[in-house]
């Protein structure tokens, strides 16, 4: 497990704060190798933002039910970390321990990763979440069971499991393929521009869909993320840039030269 969890004693309210960082992520590149069913397979270079994340907390408090407290922009019963909580009651595991630990404690997130940007915040906070309550509970969950309950949630919650700064990602995001590669220094910005990544898809599927071939695909695992940016631009690098674009017409001053576009959007970002 991540060594960011630490436990923090507020002197003034006497709560028990047990805190971790919950990190974003950018989309080095993002190419599309064939259709399943209604899902589209990619191969995808995932890194981790050192510089921005959420803070997961579980407070202490008392209370009947679970609690979940964030600046969020959706009902609880669709935000990724309750439903977390859902897949883990579902899998019958240590329910009335589970339950008991939120009756003593509520979940609070405070939010820095932009929702809507591409970069994997309400992943990131579901796969923190399982984190804590494997740690907490004492469920003595392996990352590989972790990443069976976190599938169900996101397709970008098994990368956040492995607490790697970089991997390959492929198929629809369950096979996480860590890779010996240090973070980069990147600049980065997430224009107010809500892209909904459903859409996106549609569009790439309906007017833009390509494959990547079978050659370009052993070349991509292998090429250090720097080199690939250096040699790149964004509609190469994401195959969704272009579909992006064409459904939300202000990204195009955003996605130019030396820019490159995180997943569906709207998050651009670039070599320092």
């Amino acid at each position: 497990m991540s060594s960011n969890t630490e436990y923090i004693v507020l002197d003034r309210q006497h709560l028990l704060v047990k805190s971790k960082k919950s990190y974003a992520k950018v989309n080095i590149f993002l190419k599309v190798t064939k259709k399943r069913g209604e899902y589209h397979e990619f191969l995808s270079r995932f890194m981790r933002l050192e510089n921005l994340y959420d803070e997961v907390k579980f407070v202490s408090s008392v209370q009947n039910d679970f609690v979940l407290e964030g600046d969020f922009s959706c009902i609880r019963e669709d935000n990724t970390i309750y439903r977390s909580y859902r897949s883990l009651l579902e899998r019958n595991l240590k329910c009335d321990q589970i339950r008991e630990f939120f009756r003593k404690f509520k979940v609070v997130v405070d939010k820095r990763i932009p929702e809507f940007g591409g970069l994997g915040g309400g992943s990131s906070n579901a796969a923190t979440f399982l984190q804590m309550v494997n740690e907490s509970c004492r469920l003595s969950l392996t990352t590989e069971e972790l990443c069976q309950i976190g599938e169900t949630v996101g397709a970008d919650v098994p990368f956040f499991l492995y607490d790697v700064e970089c991997a390959n990602v492929l198929g629809i995001g369950e096979k996480v393929e860590p890779i010996n590669e240090n973070s980069l220094d990147l600049r980065y910005k997430t224009p107010n521009i809500r892209c909904n990544t459903g859409q996106v898809y549609r569009n790439f599927r309906e007017k833009h869909y390509k494959e990547l071939s079978s050659e370009k695909y052993e070349e991509l695992k292998t090429i250090s993320s720097k080199e690939f940016l250096e040699t790149s631009d964004a509609y190469i690098a994401n195959y969704l840039c272009e579909s992006t674009v064409e459904l939300y017409p202000d990204m195009k001053q955003h996605v130019k030269q030396g820019w490159f576009l995180s997943g569906s959007g709207s998050t651009v970002f670039a070599l320092r």
